[in-house]
């Protein structure tokens, strides 16, 4: 993954260009702004998060108005505007998994990690937030790990703390 900064230009690599292209294909002449959601799941790939280069960059591919992709980009909690940690655990917070402990392991997890919802550890590898449904009401709590997205089950602290020391040995082996 190649790291950017928010007001740092940005250019695609011909590999990148190629599945942009492959992508617009799909769909008929002067439609090509159906590709958008596709595009911008590939750049964060790429980035790890959409900057708003990145953003103009793509309106541009697209022959769309910049606008028209942050509109996009901010609706879908799924795409990052700003830097994450290399790993983003992702809490469901709805009511199924609230009555089951959540709340309690995403205070754990910010304990953890010391940093709060939204915030990336200072070694850039851990960030976390709380979302909505992920449809597993009766296994909660659950969560998902990023950028696999990986998921898991019945949390109890202990095992957030395995989660979170696996991953750090992961990244420490990666290295």
């Amino acid at each position: 993954m190649l790291s950017i900064q928010e007001n740092q230009p940005v250019e695609f690599s011909a590999v990148l260009l190629e599945q942009f292209g492959e992508i617009v294909s799909r769909y008929p002449e002067g439609r090509q702004k159906a590709a958008l959601l596709p595009i911008l799941h590939l750049v964060q790939a790429e980035y790890g998060w959409l900057s708003t280069a990145s953003m103009d960059k793509v309106a541009a591919y697209l022959h769309i108005q910049p606008i028209e992709v942050y509109e996009v980009a901010t609706f879908y909690t799924m795409y990052f505007l700003r830097p994450q940690g290399k790993y983003m655990l992702e809490v469901c917070r709805t009511g199924p998994c609230c009555l089951v402990g959540a709340e309690k392991i995403m205070q754990h997890i910010e304990k953890r990690l010391g940093v709060k919802e939204g915030e990336v550890t200072t070694d850039g590898l851990f960030s976390w937030r709380g979302v909505e449904c992920m449809a597993a009401c009766g296994y909660g709590p659950v969560l998902q790990i990023g950028p696999e997205y990986t998921f898991y089950e019945n949390l109890t602290e202990e095992s957030v703390d395995e989660l979170i020391d696996t991953l750090r040995n992961k990244a420490k082996q990666q290295a």
